[in-house]
């Protein structure tokens, strides 16, 4: 698609997510995940945003995926989710933006390796945005919950950032413990309590 024909589009959000990897996930590092495969899932609840004259003020936009080996390897499989209150221009503003129609990461890198997608799910997004201690319902579909990283001698909450300069997904995030990262959806289900979570704040565009 030439550059003329794209709908300029941006939103700022906050932005939950969570994997099987270890604490910190190594993906962040650009190493090997913990387990050899990935499993993992985000949501974004936008703040303030547009696709066009579109307003996606206060919507839910939210992934799961699973790559057999490292994500930039390909060959995965992914599914998107969309806020049920969406107004039928902002589902399709918001498919379009999903699925990289006019590009702007980090939707055209999750088209890049995933070659398998399953039906899209129009749900009710829960959100609780408490900090590290945020969490967000996806319809019965998927579900995140974190806490803070707890020192595994004085059990005390530790406070770890990352600053990921050149990240595709976030830039910056609280890393934290993801005490929940379950996925129920059919033939796509996983569950991965006390496994990597990060918790930032994002502003995509094309």
């Amino acid at each position: 698609m030439s550059n003329d024909k794209r709908v300029k589009w941006a939103f700022e959000a906050d932005y939950l997510q969570a994997c099987n990897c270890d604490y910190g996930c190594p993906c962040e590092f650009e190493a090997p995940p913990s387990r050899g495969f990935c499993q993992g899932m985000g949501a974004w609840k936008i703040n303030h945003g547009n696709y066009g004259d579109v307003a996606l003020n206060g919507l839910g936009l939210a992934f799961a995926l699973y790559t057999p080996e490292a994500m930039h390897k390909g060959n995965g499989t992914g599914v998107i989710l969309y806020d049920e209150k969406a107004s039928p221009q902002q589902r399709v503003a918001l498919q379009n933006i999903a699925t990289a129609k006019d590009g702007g990461m980090p939707f055209e890198v999750l088209k890049a390796v995933l070659t398998t997608w399953l039906l899209p799910q129009f749900v009710p997004f829960q959100f609780n945005l408490n900090g590290k201690n945020s969490s967000v319902k996806v319809g019965d579909a998927l579900a995140i919950a974190m806490e803070p990283i707890k020192n595994p001698v004085s059990g005390e909450p530790e406070s770890v950032r990352i600053v990921h300069e050149t990240g595709f997904i976030f830039k910056d995030a609280e890393v934290v413990s993801a005490r929940e990262c379950r996925s129920t959806i059919k033939d796509f289900c996983f569950s991965w309590p006390d496994k990597a979570g990060f918790v930032s704040e994002i502003k995509y565009g094309n």
